[in-house]
């Protein structure tokens, strides 16, 4: 090879090579697709073009070229199992790719494909073979022109003919699709060029010999869903070449993980477990997996996934307990995973300078994650052991419903269960576990299913967008009042050019001054008035681009596309969203000042009665926190300063400091907002001329949504009034009915009553297990034989969880030897506990008495051996589920 340049260097040439042949260069979009919710992350290049591809998202630019981060770890795409143990296998990875929307097709692509490889690069073209479509597995004809065009490059003989398995992409079961050329690498001096040999020869059945570096995909046909091919009016072309593998070409190494992209992170995990870095056996394997899933854990919480209990935050929980685990395998006994993912950050910012922005984030997240699972690894794997201990003997499979138990109590993933469960030589039907689960919480499932916020587009919006692109405007920042001319005119999601007096209608005018939902803050409400027409707006959303779409009511008139129509927007309504708005950004600020730069806005909604702030951070606020924070914002508004707004690239916009996401499109223009002193912020609503307009700010309420995200509701102006106004009459009215003298006699008087109420709380749950013990083992209770075992069963009055608890206890002592069932009610709700005295260990398991008797009750429930406890929501069953005892104890002691 001419030169060997490292990871860094090959995104870099890789771009520049692209540009050079006028590609416009596109940042890397978010590993959470936007309009796509069938897609769990981002998992190809082509994932921000697809609605390009499909002619629905028209771009100003038909060649495009993009260092794309991927992510596969879930859903059919998922490695996860793999990573670590293969040279090959990531969770993230990036992919490098050019794009022809409509403009050149494979002469071009292949001919730059191999330049950029043989000449850039400087890869011997001795050691390279490609392979086309053959013909074979799909409806297309073989792709001869491919053929050809390699032909005129490479030797014939390293020219593979590949059926539609290898060398056939369709984007889905209908649509785009086509044949692909894939380029590969042969692991050693000269390509033997056996293509035209029989046999199964070449890199379709030798891969150990070659690996695939680039595949070109040539998208020249639509597919119908009868399986027929045509042609599409304009062909494109989409290509995809990993980074980690090209850097193992280049690096001249054998694994993507001794990469310049992989190894400091691998080291460093050798380092802090004070292993050797000179071993690159078996023994490295926990060090990449730890290695990788740093990688991935950092991109993702920079794009905004943290750690939780479904979807896509569930998959990052399991990356990063996955890592984890294996650090406690290797004796890293003491939080690690931040400095690793702090590593990343240093490796990757100058390629992805959102991680450097989200650091803070990344850090404070992971931390919090790691010491929160390092507690839930201690108990899950006692709870696990028990469990693992009570198989019977010869048992190859692990019981799901323990298995979805250690998950819903413990937090402790399916997945680490199982590769526990391997590690013993049993068998986990994990989507047993999952259904389990989704029992155990109510739920149908909507929460995995349910990938992201974003919905899709409908085709309608995308064919407006098209039709009218630059032919409609938004004037609302300027007036709240104007005229435009219906450009288009839809009823039940379908086009007229007219509709009638009461049917619900959306339309598009040229100019409009209502403000469309996004950013958070709602869409304006009003009234469009024309020609003998009369409309009420109720809402204004913008599905794709800059289309404000109105929706309403037609209250008078027909209504018909060419129209003139005056729109008035509701001032009042607007002004108070302008208040809530401005103080949002106000309110990000001073979160940002008293909690730290790891605050990073997670969702907001933004109406005319309340905001909605949703931020990044994994305590609660402290009494002293939420009050600072509410006076720093108000200290803003009393100060009163002008509020400003300008138009900006995005390089001038991250000069000024200003906070937000800068994902946006290639060559866009932001709109930067500085409110008050210091909040800048990139933003498209709308906001107060000064400050002093918002009147008034106070927090409602601050509460924990999600594993490391916390939403603060607040209100401003006369709301912000009515609300203290309402709060201090409560207080009054509290003084009043406990006698005290103002509100600065509330608090102990309320603890004195608090003192007094648990006393007595006290005392009477001491008289109820008296009442429930007082003649345990005497006559007076109903004590049978089962078989020999003796049986108390019991309906109690007793109804604290742990007065329960403690009188089974003392029935089980006076016993000596036997089975003690319990009932009680409480609230509504029934209480059914087991107890089984030691003598009888092995033979009489408390768990699965009460399972067998649970279901009088509506319930489920389960313990240890010797105690376990149910709840149900049929009190009524009570006294059937008692009497079922003696029946589930016989069979269990028979069976």
């Amino acid at each position: 090879m001419q030169s060997r340049p490292r990871a860094h260097e090959i995104r870099r040439r890789f771009l520049d090579f692209f540009a050079a042949q006028a590609h416009a260069i596109v940042p890397s979009s978010s590993l959470v697709p936007a309009n796509d919710p069938t897609l769990l992350f981002t998992n190809a290049g082509m994932v921000q073009f697809k609605d390009t591809f499909l002619g629905r998202d028209p771009r100003p630019y038909k060649r495009a070229v993009s260092v794309q981060r991927c992510l596969r770890a879930g859903g059919k795409h998922n490695d996860l199992d793999n990573v670590g143990f293969t040279d090959r296998h990531h969770t993230l990875f990036e992919m490098l790719g050019n794009f022809s929307f409509g403009d050149y097709f494979k002469q071009d692509a292949i001919r730059w494909g191999w330049e950029f490889l043989t000449q850039d690069l400087g890869i011997p073209a001795e050691k390279l073979v490609v392979s086309v479509f053959s013909g074979e597995g799909e409806s297309a004809p073989a792709d001869d022109e491919a053929y050809a065009l390699w032909a005129e490059i490479v030797p014939e003989d390293r020219i593979y003919r590949l059926p539609a398995k290898e060398n056939f992409w369709a984007m889905g079961d209908t649509g785009p699709c086509g044949p692909c050329s894939e380029i590969h690498i042969f692991h050693g001096e000269r390509a033997p060029g056996d293509a035209k040999r029989d046999g199964k020869l070449g890199p379709a059945y030798e891969d150990t010999r070659y690996t695939e570096l680039w595949n070109l995909v040539f998208m020249q046909y639509e597919k119908h869903p009868d399986g027929t091919l045509v042609n599409l009016p304009k062909a494109s072309v989409d290509t995809g070449a990993g980074l980690e593998r090209l850097a193992a070409v280049m690096e001249g190494v054998g694994s993507n993980y001794r990469t310049s992209l992989l190894t400091p992170l691998v080291d460093l995990a050798k380092r802090l477990a004070g292993a050797s870095p000179s071993d690159l056996g078996a023994g490295e394997s926990p060090f990449r997996v730890i290695a990788d899933h740093a990688r991935a854990t950092a991109f993702l919480i920079a794009d905004g996934v943290f750690p939780d209990k479904a979807g896509r935050s569930y998959v990052l929980r399991r990356i990063m307990r996955r890592a984890i685990r294996y650090g406690t395998n290797v004796g890293l006994e003491r939080p690690f995973f931040h400095e690793v993912c702090q590593q990343v950050v240093a490796e990757f910012a100058e390629a992805y300078p959102l991680l450097r922005e989200r650091a803070s984030t990344i850090d404070e997240v992971v931390r919090t994650e790691e010491e929160s699972f390092r507690r839930t690894l201690s108990r899950g794997l006692k709870r696990l052991e028990a469990a693992l201990s009570d198989l019977a003997p010869g048992e190859q499979a692990f019981p799901p419903p323990v298995a979805a138990d250690l998950y819903d109590t413990y937090g402790f993933p399916v997945d680490l269960t199982g590769i526990i469960c391997k590690e013993k030589g049993l068998t986990l039907d994990e989507p047993a576990v999952e259904a389990a689960v989704r029992q155990r919480q109510s739920q149908d499932g909507d929460a995995h299913s349910s990938l992201g916020s974003d919905k899709a587009i409908g085709d309608l919006y995308f064919k407006l967008k098209e039709r009218l692109a630059g032919q409609t405007s938004f004037t609302g920042y300027d007036t709240v009042q104007g005229s435009g001319t219906v450009l288009a005119l839809a009823v039940d999601g379908r086009e007229h050019k007219e509709a009638r007096p009461g049917q619900q209608v959306e339309f598009v005018v040229d100019h409009t001054p209502f403000y469309a939902e996004s950013g958070g803050q709602v869409g304006d409400t009003g009234r469009a008035e024309g020609d003998g027409v009369e409309l009420e707006i109720d809402d204004v959303h913008k599905p794709t681009g800059d289309l404000h779409v109105h929706r309403g009511k037609l209250v008078r008139g027909t209504l018909r596309v060419g129209q003139s129509l005056t729109l008035a927007v509701d001032v009042t309504r607007r002004d108070a969203i302008r208040r809530n708005h401005s103080a949002t950004h106000l309110l990000h600020h001073a979160l940002r000042a008293v909690l730290g730069t790891h605050v990073a806005q997670k969702g907001s909604l933004v109406g005319p009665d309340r905001l909605r702030f949703d931020f990044s951070h994994t305590r609660p606020l402290t009494a002293e926190q939420r009050a600072e924070i509410e006076r720093r914002v108000n200290v803003e508004v009393l100060r009163n300063q002008g509020s400003q707004v300008r138009s900006l690239s995005m390089a001038q916009a991250r000069e000024t400091g200003a906070i937000g996401l800068f994902e946006a499109k290639y060559g866009e223009v932001v709109r930067v907002v500085n409110i008050g002193g210091e909040s800048i912020e990139l933003c498209g609503g709308t906001h107060v001329a000064r400050a002093g307009d918002i009147g008034l700010f106070a927090i409602v309420s601050e509460a924990g949504i999600a594993q490391g995200v916390r939403r603060i509701e607040a209100v401003t102006g006369m709301n912000a009034l009515a609300y203290l106004q309402q709060t201090a009459q409560i207080v009054g009215e509290a003084a009043t009915q406990l006698h005290a003298a103002g509100p600065h006699e509330l608090l102990p008087k309320l603890e004195r009553l608090h003192h007094d109420l648990r006393a007595r709380d006290k005392e009477i749950a001491d008289l109820q297990r008296k009442l429930a013990t007082g003649s345990g083992g005497g006559a007076g209770d109903s004590i049978i034989e089962v078989s020999g075992v003796k049986l108390l069963v019991k309906l109690v009055t007793v109804g604290d969880p742990k007065a329960l608890r403690e009188a089974v206890d003392i029935l089980r002592d006076r016993l000596g030897s036997g089975v003690v069932v319990l009932g009680a009610e409480r609230d509504g709700k029934a209480s059914l506990i087991v107890a089984v005295t030691k003598d009888l260990s092995g033979k009489i398991h408390a768990g699965n008495l009460i399972a067998a008797i649970a279901g009088h009750v509506d319930g489920r429930g389960g313990g240890r051996p010797d105690l376990a406890q149910a709840g149900g929501a049929n009190p009524a069953g009570l006294q059937q589920a008692l009497s079922a005892a003696r029946e589930a104890l016989a069979a269990q002691i028979a069976g």
